[in-house]
């Protein structure tokens, strides 16, 4: 049975027509053409497809639609402002920190959510926040340094 399921994407009204059971992730990409979270396990296994609901890092790939209604969701499209890269996102292209980038949008998303929490994290917490988000390609060392370096700029900032 499909209805109308109303939710912020970005900062924007949303309003889909689809079936409540229909995963988070497949409502983005395919009706919402925001596909920077990407399918991974289909398990919430990988981290590929985590996005932000209220604020916290959640898997979209089998999350049922209807669980947003009336909620917030933020996609990785949204980090960036006026074509000008966060923080974070330069801090990872100075530390080289992706090789395949299938992981990073979530990635990506999960450290937002962390600095928003914890501008200043330790080594160990960001260790932490990152720990649901399987990368094949191995590059948890530099990902690290990456929001480490971008925790810095971030906190010089607001001096």
């Amino acid at each position: 049975m499909s209805g109308s399921i109303e939710f912020t994407v970005n900062g924007r009204p949303v309003s889909v027509t689809t079936s409540g059971t229909t995963p988070l992730l497949s409502v983005l990409r395919d009706e919402l053409n925001l596909r920077g979270a990407k399918f991974g396990c289909g398990a919430e296994q990988c981290g590929a497809c985590m996005v932000l609901i209220d604020g916290k890092p959640e898997y979209s790939c089998a999350r049922e639609v209807a669980t947003v209604a009336g909620r917030t969701v933020i996609t990785i499209e949204s980090l960036s402002a006026g074509g000008a890269l966060s923080p974070l996102q330069q801090a990872f292209l100075d530390e080289q920190a992706g090789q395949c980038g299938y992981c990073l949008s979530g990635i990506l998303i999960s450290a937002t959510a962390l600095l928003e929490k914890n501008p200043k994290p330790s080594r160990d917490e960001i260790a932490a926040a990152l720990d649901p988000h399987l990368c094949r390609c191995g590059i948890h060392n530099r990902v690290v340094r990456a929001v480490q370096r971008a925790s810095a700029a971030m906190v010089g900032r607001q001096r």
